[in-house]
């Protein structure tokens, strides 16, 4: 055979160009190369001519002695970046590597701040485990139902009435938080005891009895609660700094009456926290006004009392985040030493990563019974509500479970 002379490639200008900085410095090496090696005119030839054998068709410009295989190969081979590209590339990656483990460590960090301030507030709460209920899972059917009971009790004790019960849901399956007040006038079946008023059930049974009563009657399963007396509430609405609402100059004025008995059980002076009478619009609250603003059934039905609750503890909910970075000891303090519940430590901290999304769920607040399902009534001398029953079932299932 014929030996070939061996051809000089010229340099292809992709190398020698200096790369580009900025957003295009890769852009050569990720572009299509459209420069190739100039084919000899035998290896030209060798194309057009299908009789020409296929070793003297591989490649016109490597040396004959080269193996066949590694000489098909490399017939077209693409050059290798700029070795500047290449280091960049390289810096660029370990630059990412080492911020993902530092965002790992501020999480962890955060992670665990918050273990920290759970186990801090749960030792400032009353543990009341309720061992009917201790075996039952905190989450059934993709929902967290933990009902939170104000005790109207002016002792500081867990007596007296359930003076506002709400049923706080957090539902993965609809992707909400919904907090449903139980009106406390319901005419309801008791376990053990002839129909009363649902807050009747807390004062002969405590929360257990209320919990069962509100599964018998509702159809919902429920075995988590919070208790927070008076105290509690004022403290918590002070740790955030306040609240701002929309009130009337009658619910202002009533504000004012509130706050007589809440002065007296207090020990403070006489017109203590009292508002301008003259006020209205939104008003700033603090902790004792917010309270009194909360108590008042004297404007309105229940249904309008309720709402008024519902309202301040959604203000609180806006303001909390922010609070916990500023002021976390007065809201554990506020807050958790007025707390009683039947949550362990241990199924609280399980709760957590829940909160990682508790913002992009929607809240929604309602009241139990809807409209148009009720009627005022009177049994045994007693002003009550009677209610449609299978039409708030139907909808508590529908707004919680999605059924």
């Amino acid at each position: 055979m014929k030996s070939r002379k061996k051809e000089t490639l010229k340099p292809n200008r992709i190398h020698t160009q200096e790369p580009r900085r900025g957003s295009d410095a890769f852009a050569d090496y990720d572009r299509p190369r459209r420069q190739t090696p100039p084919l000899s005119a035998d290896r030209t030839d060798s194309r057009r001519n299908p009789a020409q054998s296929s070793a003297d068709r591989t490649d016109s410009h490597r040396n004959p002695a080269q193996p066949s295989a590694d000489r098909t190969d490399s017939r077209r081979r693409q050059p290798d970046p700029p070795r500047r590209e290449k280091r960049r590339r390289h810096f660029f990656l370990r630059f990412l590597g080492k911020l993902a483990i530092v965002l790992l460590v501020i999480l962890g960090l955060l992670v665990g701040a918050g273990y920290l301030l759970i186990g801090h507030c749960y030792d400032k709460m009353t543990y009341a485990p309720i061992e009917s209920v201790a075996s039952e899972p905190v989450r059934a059917d993709g929902v967290v139902n933990i009902l939170l009971i104000g005790n109207d009790s002016r002792t500081g004790e867990d007596d007296g009435r359930s003076d506002a019960m709400i049923l706080l849901s957090v539902s993965r399956t609809t992707g909400k938080i919904q907090m449903t007040s139980l009106l406390r006038d319901i005419y309801v079946e008791i376990p053990g005891h002839d129909p009363n008023r649902l807050n009747a059930a807390y004062a002969f049974g405590g929360a257990e009895l209320l919990m069962e009563t509100i599964e018998q009657n509702f159809g919902i399963e429920v075995n988590r609660y919070m208790t927070v007396n008076f105290e509690a509430f004022a403290n918590l609405v002070d740790s955030v700094g306040g609240v701002d609402l929309e009130l009337t100059n009658e619910e202002v004025k009533w504000v004012n009456a509130y706050l007589n008995e809440y002065n007296e059980l207090t020990g403070q002076p006489f017109g203590t926290y009292y508002l301008d009478d003259t006020l209205s619009g939104t008003v700033h609250l603090n902790g004792p006004q917010a309270l009194a603003y909360s108590r008042n059934r004297y404007i309105g039905s229940d249904f309008e009392r309720t709402n008024r609750q519902r309202k301040v503890i959604s203000a609180v909910m806006e303001k909390l985040p922010s609070a916990m970075t500023t002021n976390a000891e007065g809201v554990i303090d506020g807050l958790c030493t007025n707390l009683t519940t039947n949550l362990t430590q241990g199924e609280i901290l399980r709760l957590m990563p829940e909160a990682l999304h508790i913002k992009s769920y929607s809240v929604e607040s309602c009241s139990i019974p809807l409209e148009g399902t009720w009627t005022n009534d009177n049994q045994r001398g007693m002003a009550v509500l009677s209610i449609d029953f299978e039409k708030n079932r139907e909808f508590l299932q529908e707004s919680l479970y999605g059924k």
